[in-house]
């Protein structure tokens, strides 16, 4: 988690971090300590520890619950950002947060980075006609979904739809699904509550179908992410084979990641020029001399200085953002 934090770490930004109730105490521990005691987060102040630890069940409604609960403490503490962007301890930036904050920083702010598609065939019969409970919703002790016999029928009062639990949203769509002005959030939280693999499915169908937000929704969760053929449970693990594939998707992260596998040092040294704690940026003002750390100063953190991962993702953002991929998103047609 620290090494992923310091890798996408830039003053402008805010970061909250989350460990399962099932880490071991000491893990928890170094991490607050960690970053209670890191010089540059102790003088920015934008790194903060979930106070509240919560069992995140797989595939359960624990995890877009949890999800909710650091949106709504970002949001309560800080009026200084414009997207909520999810990531795992197992994902890693493909280029600097210079390169994305000069890319972002002209974009319209009502953009959201979401995949969305109508839930039918398999998906439709294993997720959303079970009836489960997720124990992590009540128990100290983490176990596997619960299941019943019963099975339900299709809501008629909205359409299902799914993708990846990546996402990228915009403040005020994510205030909308905390605060819910019409309650609609609110109901498909319930609804969600007792859904197979709900973080793949509460997001999206909130924005799609919700009419304030549905033109909003961009189809891509901005991660390059390999599966198997046929699709196993989880997606392969990504190692230097699988570099190139990476850089050429041109999107800023990818995932997943074991844990300092070898690619990671390619990707400090190729794509983030990282050769201390956090990948270099314009907000580095102090000199590299005699192996020092130019990060260990931090300057303007306005000014962004983009490299060749600004010019990758500006061309994503072009294909993403044309009329003809804008025009299939939402789409009730499966």
């Amino acid at each position: 988690m620290m090494r992923t934090l310091q890798a996408v770490y830039h003053p402008r930004n805010q970061y909250i971090l989350h460990m399962d109730l099932e880490a071991p105490p000491r893990e928890r521990l170094n991490l607050t300590i960690s970053v209670k005691n890191d010089p540059t987060f102790r003088k920015v102040e934008n790194v903060r520890v979930m106070a509240q630890s919560n069992l995140v069940t797989y595939k359960g409604p624990t995890m877009f619950a949890c999800t909710l609960q650091a949106i709504s403490i970002l949001l309560k503490e800080s009026a200084k950002w414009d997207w909520f962007i999810n990531l795992s301890a197992s994902d890693y930036p493909l280029m600097t947060q210079d390169d994305l904050l000069h890319v972002f920083s002209n974009m319209s702010r009502n953009l959201n980075f979401i995949e969305n598609m109508l839930l039918h065939g398999w998906k439709l019969n294993q997720r959303a006609k079970p009836i489960i409970i997720d124990p992590g919703l009540y128990l100290s002790k983490k176990s596997d979904l619960a299941t019943t016999s019963q099975r339900r029928s299709l809501p008629t009062a909205f359409t299902l739809f799914t993708g990846s639990a990546w996402v990228v949203l915009t403040r005020s769509f994510v205030e909308y699904c905390i605060w819910g002005w019409d309650n609609f959030p609110r109901t498909l939280l319930m609804y969600y509550a007792n859904f197979v693999s709900s973080p793949e499915g509460y997001f999206h169908t909130v924005i799609c179908n919700t009419e304030e937000f549905r033109s909003t929704a961009i189809g891509h969760d901005l991660h390059y992410i390999a599966w198997d053929t046929p699709p196993k449970q989880h997606p392969v693990s990504l190692t230097v084979k699988d570099f190139n594939k990476m850089v050429n998707s041109s999107a800023p992260f990818a995932r997943k990641f074991r844990k300092d596998d070898p690619v990671l040092d390619k990707i400090d040294k190729e794509l983030l020029g990282r050769t201390h704690r956090f990948a270099p940026g314009a907000w580095c003002n102090g000199t590299s001399a005699n192996g020092a750390d130019p990060c260990s100063v931090i300057g303007d953190d306005s000014v962004f200085r983009p490299g060749p991962g600004a010019n990758r993702l500006q061309e994503l953002m072009n294909k993403l953002l044309s009329e003809d991929f804008r025009s299939k998103q939402c789409s009730t047609k499966s």
